[in-house]
């Protein structure tokens, strides 16, 4: 196969600077500005108003007076939405200081409804798969651009009613000709991914409407002001109460802002929480008709509503003629650009240095990569509260997720369950509802336990095991009146329309219902619950019985558990078999062994016991051993799914990997591969044909596994050798290095020779293989050694005479045979990441060398071509082409890599497939080593 490969991944070496447009921000890098308080950054000419925190303020108090023109009015109705629109009350947090959206808002993604239904992706191509949805997606703005009448879905937290606001903070500020707040910060663009080098320069959003005067409702708010049930609702209904939310001195100008909607000009309407209205069931249909009537009246207008999706598709919310973009969860690039505007905002409220914010917003961007924060991070609201915490910390997040979870939850609860302010028409604060404890007459504490026993029993009963549990509104009613000491009939009635309007720790999924923000504050709150009733008994059981449902219940209550060590070594007890690891030959064990093993070794990990300790009892220590010696033999299991294998080979870096042909390179094994043609290239391949090489007249060792972090760490710490990427040695150390160049590699056979001179046959060296050396240890000769010779250093490198027998398939596809198999090679990014070897034994080579397909790129050192699009050398693969194998070209020539990758299609993972790179760049490849006795090495 000679198709050119996708360009792979490369981690960038420097964080990109926070560039930050809006009031208040500060850019963060070379000449960077800060503002004070109330100031606002200008650098270069402006055209419209600088906007401070008083502006809004003063032009509404100049259409208060008498003989306020038109234009005063119109100006201060602007200002007044815009005030309203760019506040984020909630994330003020305790400082008193308040955040403004203008500052923090980042560009969202939208998805079509029906995507992929009407073309549907080609089966078991995850490319195909990727491509296709990339094409479905549209920015939330460009939707609104393209459709008239629009229905913005998405959860709970997801930017619904953020966007919306936006949209009213932008529009409204064009036409007041603020620098702050204008359809250049509408049309931001949306973050490229960090790692997407190829991608053009970004552009500005598509919006073609101008700056239509934007009316902004909360449907909730407009259905509690709605006449009793039956009544004759219509357009005019909706224009009243929008009237009627008017500050007394706007309400004069309601005739002209009518009149402007009825023009041809039109404006937007912004309905915000269709499906979040009172009394559902009887309001929802003078809702939807108040709705559709003004859209029928208001022909001019746009129109954008947001709601729910599981309310919107499942409870008869739809509007007719109304277009449907569900939000799509944050990319990695709109997470750190949030972060990044974020600190930017914070330099200025809490008078940051540069330096200061930057470190922070890196801290931040590097906790959202680890895998149990990813997904929350995705989640706009979820990634707002990871911020706070942080803001609020100092600066600093805790390292442990359950205590990260801990203090989560405390900030939701306090959001659900506090105080809650409302504002009048003026503006002003009022008190809406008293705390949900003073209501219940019920402590915090009791509260929290009753929380805590739903979420567990909501976790135990949820039909399907992703995604947050569907709560009875008349589950969380009864909980909340059994945390209270007395509560009143009249109370108990009343409570179910006080939990509506409450979001936080649990919010309304639909009519009824209630979910947890994200799946795995259900699973924390389910594990306080069993940390603190019958623990570790119920735990261990349950976790056997289902793995995949209680899981991370179990690592949770096990890391909140984690100050009484006695209760967690007895909980590694109950999941790990007493008996001995079962030897090699033995029938497999059961599934309920295996998973409890793998969790066992998880459960030490995260509760930071997994690493050999001196002092630990020595009944501890034989129970660690166990476990250790489990995962290794985990990594054959044909049970456990690769991903699982995966895991159980990083939990044994971190118990302490007993393989030390892994993690010494005095160790390492070497399969003979004896001289003889085999067959090269690929069948229909014009530039890589099929054909007999009959080059490779000598024997050659090849190593029987790529070069791991440990070995390479060896030989950086011996040699002092400075790497090209310093991040190549923070992986577990039993996975195959990464982010190595083909001069790295070339240095560590270097190395390797001159440590090995007195131990290796008289002109033998240690190198990177060829092409054909490498596809022939993938593919096997025409004729194979009967046994595999193996050997290592210390054994020494003599051919055995061995007997030989026909390949039985000579021309194979893969290393194993001609048809894939997907648990034989790590590629197609169903791990996720690189593994360690072993994982993946079954698709061995015939020479036993394992991982030539996927996991990572290896590095030969054949040469590619100057022209990354036409190979200088071609195909049959001459022996006596020297200028192929030219050690001495320059970093213009690109090298051939090998093998395929984790993240790759299973076609490259193909015996002859050929990737091609500068050799000084490091991106995720890897190496292994051969040792011969030829000069080019």
């Amino acid at each position: 196969m000679n198709d050119t490969p996708p360009s792979p991944k490369k981690r960038p070496r420097s964080s990109k600077k926070a560039q930050v447009e809006g009031d208040g921000a500060v850019a963060q890098g070379k000449q960077a500005k800060a503002a004070g308080q109330r100031g606002v950054v200008v650098d270069g000419p402006v055209t419209g108003t600088i906007t401070t925190g008083d502006t809004y303020q003063t032009i509404i108090q100049q259409a208060a007076r008498s003989g306020a023109s038109a234009g005063d009015l119109r100006r201060a109705y602007l200002a007044w939405l815009s005030a309203r629109a760019n506040e984020l009350p909630l994330l003020a947090g305790e400082s008193g200081k308040s955040v403004q959206l203008s500052s923090v808002y980042t560009a969202l993604l939208t998805q079509s409804r029906d995507a992929g239904e009407t073309h549907p992706p080609a089966a078991g191509d995850p490319a195909r798969v990727r491509a296709d949805r990339a094409a479905a997606r549209q920015s939330a703005l460009e939707a609104l651009d393209q459709e008239q009448y629009l229905v913005l879905l998405g959860g709970p937290g997801s930017g619904k009613t953020t966007f919306l606001n936006f949209v009213a903070l932008c529009l409204a500020g064009k036409r007041l000709r603020l620098a702050t707040a204008n359809l250049k910060l509408l049309r931001t663009p949306i973050p490229p991914e960090p790692d997407d080098y190829d991608s053009k320069k970004p552009q500005l959003q598509r919006w073609r409407h101008k700056a239509p005067l934007p009316v902004r409702v909360v449907l909730r708010d407009f259905a509690a002001d709605l006449p009793p049930a039956g009544a004759l609702i219509t357009a005019d209904t909706l224009w009243a109460f929008i009237v009627k939310q008017l500050p007394d001195s706007l309400r004069r100008h309601a005739d002209d802002l009518q009149a402007e909607l009825f023009s041809e000009k039109g404006g937007l309407i912004l309905l915000d929480g269709l499906d979040e209205v009172p009394d559902a069931l009887r309001r929802r249909e003078q809702v939807k008709q108040a709705v559709q009537e003004f859209a029928g009246l208001y022909r001019s207008c746009r129109f954008l509503v947001t709601s729910r999706t599981y309310a919107y598709q499942r409870q008869d919310w739809k509007l007719d003629g109304f277009a449907e973009r569900e939000l799509l969860p944050f990319t990695r690039g709109q997470i750190e650009r949030f972060i990044e505007t974020w600190y930017a905002h914070m330099a200025q409220l809490f008078r940051l240095t540069e330096a200061e914010a930057q470190a922070r917003a890196e801290v931040l961007k590097h906790a959202t990569r680890r895998d149990e924060l990813r997904e929350l991070a995705e989640r706009p609201l979820l990634l707002t509260l990871m911020a706070r915490l942080q803001t609020k910390g100092g600066g600093s997040l805790p390292e442990n997720r359950e205590e990260l979870y801990a203090q989560s939850v405390d900030m939701l609860l306090d959001e659900w369950e506090g105080l809650k302010l409302r504002r009048d028409a003026s503006g002003q604060p009022i008190v809406a509802e008293p705390s949900l404890s003073e209501w219940l007459s019920a402590s915090r504490e009791h509260i929290r336990r009753e929380l805590d026993k739903l979420a567990y029993a909501a976790h135990r009963d949820q039909p399907r095991l992703v995604g947050t549990a569907d709560i009875r509104q008349s589950a969380l009613i009864a909980a909340l009146v059994a945390a209270s000491k007395d509560l009143p009939d009249t109370k108990v009635i009343r409570l179910e329309e006080y939990l509506r309007d409450r979001a936080g720790l649990l919010a309304s999924h639909g009519e009824g219902l209630y979910q947890f923000p994200h799946r795995s504050f259900q699973e924390y709150l389910a594990a306080c619950h069993l940390a603190r009733f019958d623990f570790p008994d119920t735990l261990s059981r349950l976790v056997k019985t289902e793995p995949n449902r209680w899981r991370e219940v179990a690592l949770l209550a096990a890391a909140r558990s984690k100050g009484a060590p006695s209760a967690i070594w007895e909980l590694v007890e109950e999941l790990c078999a007493k008996d001995e690891v079962p030897a090699e030959g033995a029938p497999e064990p059961d599934d309920a062994a295996q998973w409890g093993a793998l969790l066992a070794a998880q459960v030490l990990h995260e509760t930071g016991l997994a690493a050999p300790d001196p002092a630990l009892q020595a009944r501890h220590e034989r129970k660690r051993q166990r476990v250790r010696d489990w995962q290794v033999r985990l990594l054959r299991s044909s049970r456990l799914p690769a991903r699982e294998r995966a895991l159980a080979g990083d939990l044994l870096a971190r118990l302490g990997d007993p393989r030390p042909h892994l993690l010494d390179v005095d160790h390492l094994r070497f399969a003979a591969v004896l001289r003889g043609p085999f067959w090269m290239g690929e069948p229909g391949d014009e530039s890589a044909e099929l054909h007999g090489n009959a080059g490779l007249d000598y024997d050659y060792w090849i190593a029987q596994t790529p070069v791991t972090v440990a070995q390479f760490r060896q030989f950086v710490a011996a040699s002092g050798y400075d790497a090209h990427d310093p991040d190549c040695l923070r992986a577990s150390e039993n996975r195959p290095v990464v982010s190595v160049t083909w001069h790295d590699a070339r240095a560590f056979c270097a190395w390797l020779g001159r440590r090995w001179r007195e131990r290796l046959p008289e002109g033998w060296g240690v190198g990177l293989p060829s092409e054909a050396e490498w596809e022939k240890a993938a593919r096997g000769g025409t004729s194979l050694p009967v046994p595999v010779q193996v050997t290592t250093v210390a054994r020494g490198f003599s051919f055995a005479t061995a007997e030989r027998r026909d390949n039985p398939l000579p021309q194979r596809a893969y290393p194993w045979g001609d048809e894939f198999v997907p648990d034989h090679a790590n590629c197609e990014r169903d791990v996720g990441a690189a593994s360690t070897p072993g994982c993946f034994e079954r698709g061995r080579s015939p020479y036993g060398c394992e991982d030539l397909s996927g996991n990572v790129w290896e590095w030969t050192r054949s040469l590619w071509s100057q022209d990354w699009k036409e190979p200088e050398f071609g195909y049959p693969y001459g022996p006596d082409d020297a200028n192929r194998e030219n050690l001495a070209a320059g970093d213009e020539v690109w090298r051939v890599l090998r093998g395929g990758s984790w993240d790759r299609r299973r076609a490259f993972a193909r015996c002859a497939a050929r990737f091609w790179f500068r050799p000084d760049i490091c991106y995720d490849f890897g190496c292994r080593v051969v040792l011969r006795s030829a000069p080019v090495l």
